[in-house]
């Protein structure tokens, strides 16, 4: 008598669903193997493109850096030109300049009017230098007091 519980395992076909499973499993890596080849191939043409672009943009650098050196040099000769048509203009510029050059007499100022009584100098040295004595005590002893119009007059 055998006891049976309920669980049924068929062992019938075992081999052969493992070869399916092992087929299965070499179609998949097969087909990563052609994903990844086409995608390797995609990358080696983006290397080549890259390349090719860093090629041409290396020859516009060549031939924008000897276009920049003929341009420095022609530069160069201009402003030595310049230099030299400048000295050769110079006598010319100063003797128009000296030919139309616009005099004026020295100006006096007109001071017979009152208000416009010319001032004596004021003197402006430095106080230290102007007080060496000591502090002012009297307008006497300004060093304006040399001049009396300078001292006012007491009120009366």
């Amino acid at each position: 008598m055998s006891l049976t519980l309920g669980i049924r395992r068929t062992r019938k076909h075992r081999a052969v669903d493992a070869v399916a499973n092992l087929r299965d499993e070499n179609r998949r890596l097969l087909t990563q193997l052609v994903g990844a080849h086409d995608h390797i191939g995609i990358q080696e043409q983006q290397l080549a493109d890259e390349r090719a672009g860093r090629a041409g943009a290396e020859r516009v650098a060549r031939c924008l850096v000897a276009d920049l050196d003929e341009r420095t040099g022609e530069r160069d000769q201009a402003r030595a030109e310049v230099v030299a048509l400048r000295s050769q203009l110079a006598p010319y510029l100063a003797a128009e300049a000296n030919a139309n050059a616009v005099t004026v007499p020295a100006a006096e100022r007109d001071t017979t009017a009152f208000e416009d009584q010319a001032t004596a100098p004021i003197d402006v040295r430095d106080l230290r230098d102007r007080f060496t004595a000591g502090p002012v005590v009297s307008l006497h002893h300004s060093p304006q007091a040399a001049d009396p119009a300078h001292i006012p007059a007491p009120a009366a």
